[in-house]
């Protein structure tokens, strides 16, 4: 890569996460500006991923779908579009998803707001069965003040909701503005014959990582924890050249709760594992997808058709593909074993609050180190709200938070540790917990003992993987995550 394209696509990366910085500096709601549950990105005027900040996997791989559903609208210069739906370019409902035109393309912002209606405080129901349950479906749309109204007033905390829009939308205009200037001092062909240039050199280097991984179809299959029993995800990658192909057929149809995968979320599961084993340190972009080709039955729970309920799909789905098609290529490369699995999908809240966040756990070990404890895994990158900032801002008080200690599988490397996070509730409100691994343990690889499975817990009482509850003042719940597999017997 030459001086001047490097100087260029670094120029364009800044914008991206210039644009995230002013969305969490900016948002009202903890789990934007504290848990950092957003992503932003730019794309060239073909709808190509050029640019991204390090944010959320799944939010990120998902974009391209969300753009092209623009696209097909035909955006003016000043047009801003808003869309969540699942099924037109979204991951889930509460995943806002913001598309503006730059000079040169398009700015994107996605961002997890913690409320967008539907059945139940915070729209993560455990028990959703269709899309309506979970919150307002946005197709893709011009933004104006009048939907802004319209959308804020069908959701609770309007004013909350408002003022994460706000910071979405100042993101946007830096973008324009950034991009602008860029071009003004470089030239608005440079800059665009650079963003062709990165895309194809993302391409030619995860076409040369997959050229040097043998030939082959290599199978895998894992289970998801539905209420009614498990759910099969089937999986084979076949490798042909320097091209991969992932084949979902033999996955269990979709199913009336809320485990659905869209295609977007599934597709975009299979990015990330292409990325973490080919080139993981290449600056994104959609270049890096190019290879990557998705096969998945329509109707299926990686591939749902509407009205399906998707919120646990996009947070808990695609976390498990991701296992399966590391286990599939663990034939062939070397792999972790088993992370925690599941993002431990936590939401409180009554008509005055509402509160979502997602708990770390143990990472699988690897060839060569322990697993680190106490992290996201997979699909998810977002931080814990910081025990200062949950309680001052809304009645919980955090009794307790720590390792999960000897929760890791042992092993020639230890998987990591599990958290421990107690939360008590100071008023009433319903809390709904989606979770995973917690019939199924996280498996250690050549020997490794499994990490230890995660458990739910509301006072005494142990809960299932998905459960709901009305809480009194003075409940406590705990959430005790699954430690990762260990890797190779001692």
């Amino acid at each position: 890569m030459n001086i001047e394209l490097q100087v260029l696509g670094s120029a364009l990366r800044s914008v991206a996460e210039e644009m995230g910085a002013v969305l969490i500096r900016s948002a009202f709601s903890a789990n934007i500006k504290e848990r950092r549950d957003c992503s932003t990105a730019l794309f060239d005027e073909h709808g190509r991923m050029i640019a991204q900040a390090e944010h959320i996997p799944v939010h990120l791989g998902a974009m391209p779908d969300a753009v092209a559903a623009v696209i097909r609208h035909d955006p003016s210069p000043d047009d801003v579009f808003v869309l969540n739906d699942p099924y037109a370019g979204g991951t889930h409902l509460p995943d806002i998803t913001l598309v503006s035109r730059t000079d040169v393309g398009f700015a994107v912002s996605r961002a997890h707001h913690a409320d967008v209606g539907g059945v139940e405080p915070g729209s993560m129901p455990a028990g959703s069965r269709t899309l309506a349950d979970e919150g307002v479906v946005i197709p893709p749309t011009r933004l104006d003040d009048e939907l802004l109204d319209d959308l804020v007033t069908r959701m609770r905390n309007p004013d909350e909701r408002r003022g994460d829009f706000r910071a979405q939308l100042a993101a946007h205009a830096l973008a324009t503005r950034r991009l602008a200037e860029l071009c003004e001092r470089r030239g608005r062909d440079r800059v665009v014959a650079a963003m062709d240039e990165l895309f194809d050199y993302s391409e030619r280097v995860v076409r040369a990582a997959i050229d040097r991984i043998p030939d082959g179809r290599f199978e895998a299959q894992d289970v998801l924890e539905a209420p009614e029993g498990d759910l099969m995800i089937r999986a084979a990658a076949t490798i042909a050249g320097d091209e991969i192909t992932f084949d979902f057929a033999g996955t269990a149809p979709q199913h009336e709760g809320n485990l659905n995968c869209p295609l977007s979320v599934t597709r975009s599961a299979c990015y990330f594992v292409v990325r973490c084993l080919t080139a993981p340190d290449l600056p994104s972009s959609g270049g890096a997808f190019a290879p990557v080709s998705v096969d998945a039955p329509e109707g299926s729970l990686v591939n749902a058709r509407p009205p399906a309920a998707v919120a646990a799909g996009n947070v808990e789905t695609s976390g498990r593909i991701v296992d399966t098609l590391f286990a599939a290529l663990g034939k062939v490369l070397p792999v972790p074993a088993q992370g925690q699995g599941t993002m431990n999908n936590l939401t409180f809240g009554n008509e005055h609050f509402t509160y979502y966040e997602t708990i770390g756990g143990g990472q699988g070990a690897c060839a060569d180190a322990d697993g680190p404890s106490a992290v996201h895994v997979t699909m998810s990158n977002t931080l814990t709200t910081p025990a200062e900032a949950l309680e001052l801002a809304y009645p919980l008080r955090v009794e307790r938070h720590a390792l999960r200690l000897g929760s890791g599988g042992d092993g020639l490397h230890r998987g990591g540790d599990g958290v421990v996070r107690e939360l008590r509730v100071l008023e009433p409100c319903r809390v709904s917990i989606i979770s995973e691994r917690r019939r199924h343990a996280p498996r250690g690889v050549q020997g490794g003992e499994h990490g230890q499975p995660g458990r739910n817990f509301v006072n005494d009482e142990e809960l299932p993987s998905k459960a709901t509850r009305d809480l009194e003042a003075g409940d406590v719940v705990r959430i005790e995550t699954p430690g990762g597999g260990g890797f190779s017997s001692r």
